[in-house]
């Protein structure tokens, strides 16, 4: 039965990619796509949020007579903020990215010699995503 319950988000993402990727080579536009990626990414994270069963499926029965009701939450709650701080700070990174590396292109194409400053450029939108990786490594050690 937990299976079920640790399927259905997964399940419900590969079929909002198909959908996506499906309605872009059929015409519509990307823009629209995202946006239906956007949305059925908030369905799965309020169906996790709602529905503790869902998170907590893998969590052996021992383990969970040991842990206090409050510990539980309070471990659940850091699990939530590594996990915001990751997806975030991936998504800030990746859009940093995808507007200064079109740039930097365009800046090397018409002088090689910028090629250095604008590789910085591209390097520091990564970086970003790197900060909420070290984030969330440090609120999952102070969990264990």
């Amino acid at each position: 039965m937990d299976f079920i319950f640790l399927a259905i988000p997964v399940i419900f993402g590969i079929v909002s990619v198909y959908l996506a990727n499906r309605a872009v080579t059929h015409g519509c536009k990307r823009k629209k796509a995202v946006y239906m990626q956007i949305a059925s990414f908030c369905v799965v994270f309020i169906a996790c949020f709602l529905c503790p069963m869902i998170a907590g499926a893998a969590e052996t029965e021992a383990a969970a007579e040991a842990v206090t009701e409050a510990a539980a939450s309070a471990m659940g709650m850091g699990y939530l903020a590594a996990a915001i701080a990751t997806g975030l700070s991936c998504i800030g990174g990746g859009v940093a990215v995808g507007y200064a590396a079109p740039a930097a292109i365009g800046a090397t194409s018409e002088d090689s010699k910028n090629f250095g400053k604008s590789l910085i450029f591209v390097a520091l939108g990564e970086g970003v995503a790197l900060y909420g990786m070290l984030v969330s490594i440090l609120i999952l050690s102070k969990l264990g």
